[in-house]
């Protein structure tokens, strides 16, 4: 790997055809005002946003973090910025070409670097590269006190653009500038083309595991979730669906969400890992249940009360009862149904009676009984805990 300098490396970068856009919550700003100081900086950045404040980076994200400072939410970030870079990379080549023939990406970074107060937590670094082939991360925690904001600052700068560089499929790179005990840890997953053919749009659905030969056999039950993580409670859901409904149980993940951006290849293959070879697993680009129900008509959906909820809420569709009228109606339509499992919260089970639906959904639901499922268990609570 070939040593350079800052301002070697950031012409190299405006040499290439790949442009990005770059997302940094502070830490690792500075890359962009190297990336401004060398001639050529229009032909390869997109745009560059630092959402420094909690408001501003949840609105880039479209969500609220579990972490603001993680390496997940580094990963966040990255596929945001890619999104964005796929928006303003599509229109600049269509304007100057008449097609898209640029590559894409998008690069970011969120640290946790020496303020002016003292911080309990350890000083860190988490930059993430999302392009259609591939997702990447780095995070690094600096010893904490040996260098002041601006040594930090400039490590963050040096890993932001060698990142860059990366995604631009350039060899050359710079020192960070780290100390021998300072090691970065990297994760990269290179997507299967079926992947990157779901991130990109190109196809609505990729079937994942199951047995050889049941490729073409179409679903009659299936569980929809982030499985993030997949714990004791979606088992034991499965297994109690498979036995009242007497049909194999099939999972589906969506990669697209109605407020944050997709998963990433990491999140992927870290979900799509916590199931056996044997079991089936949807991976769709199918965000509400009304899309769900045109991937797979006729199918028992098995979903948690909580889950439930959000279906009955207009809010997902707009705030008009209107257009969730319509959505309940095409599910039904299409011959789908619930299965829905309550779960104890604090000390009171909560099940359909709970919920007040309205037709026609309330007649599409069917409750498991307490006597057979109970429980208070979350994935949002098991992250909490790591």
């Amino acid at each position: 790997m070939k040593s350079v300098t800052v301002g070697q490396l950031v012409t190299r970068i405006h040499g290439t055809s790949t442009r990005f856009v770059l997302a940094v919550t502070g830490g690792g700003s500075g890359a962009i005002a190297e990336l401004l100081q060398v001639p050529g900086a229009s032909r390869t950045l997109l745009e560059a946003v630092v959402p420094y404040s909690e408001p501003a980076m949840i609105e880039w994200l479209g969500g609220r973090p579990d972490q603001f400072c993680a390496e997940p939410t580094g990963r966040a970030l990255a596929m945001a910025a890619y999104l964005r870079a796929c928006r303003f990379g599509a229109a600049q080549s269509e304007g100057a070409t008449g097609g898209l023939s640029a590559r894409v990406a998008g690069v970011a970074c969120t640290a946790s670097l020496a303020s002016d107060r003292p911080k309990r937590g350890p000083h860190r670094i988490h930059v993430a590269i999302q392009t259609v082939e591939a997702t990447v991360s780095r995070s690094v925690e600096l010893v904490k006190g040996r260098r002041r904001r601006a040594e930090e600052e400039a490590v963050a700068a040096r890993l932001v653009l060698n990142a860059v560089a990366e995604a631009c499929g350039l060899e050359e790179r710079l020192d960070p500038g780290l100390a021998a005990e300072e090691h970065v840890d990297e994760c990269r997953v290179a997507a299967p083309r079926s992947w990157q053919d779901l991130l990109s749009g190109s196809v609505e659905t990729v079937r994942h595991g199951g047995v050889a030969g049941e490729y073409e056999q179409t679903p009659r039950a299936v569980f929809p979730g982030a499985f993030h993580p997949m714990h004791a409670g979606h088992r034991r859901m499965a297994e109690i669906a498979r036995q009242r409904l007497g049909v194999p149980i099939e999972f589906e993940i969506s990669v697209v969400n109605v407020d944050k951006p997709p998963l990433d290849f990491i999140e992927i293959d870290r979900r799509v890992g916590q199931f056996a070879p044997e079991q089936v697993v949807w991976l769709t680009r199918a965000a509400t249940f009304e899309e769900k129900s045109a991937r797979f008509p006729g199918v028992t959906f098995v979903v948690g009360v909580d889950t439930l909820r959000r279906i009955a809420d207009p809010r997902y569709h707009g705030n008009d009862p209107a257009a969730w009228l319509a959505a309940m109606e095409r599910i039904a339509a299409r011959g789908c149904r619930f299965l829905v499992f309550g779960r104890e919260r604090e000390g009171r089970f909560v099940g359909l009676a709970d919920l007040g639906l309205q037709p026609p959904l309330r007649d599409l639901c069917q409750q498991v009984p307490a006597e057979e499922f109970r429980e208070d268990i979350s994935s949002t609570a098991l992250r909490k805990q790591d």
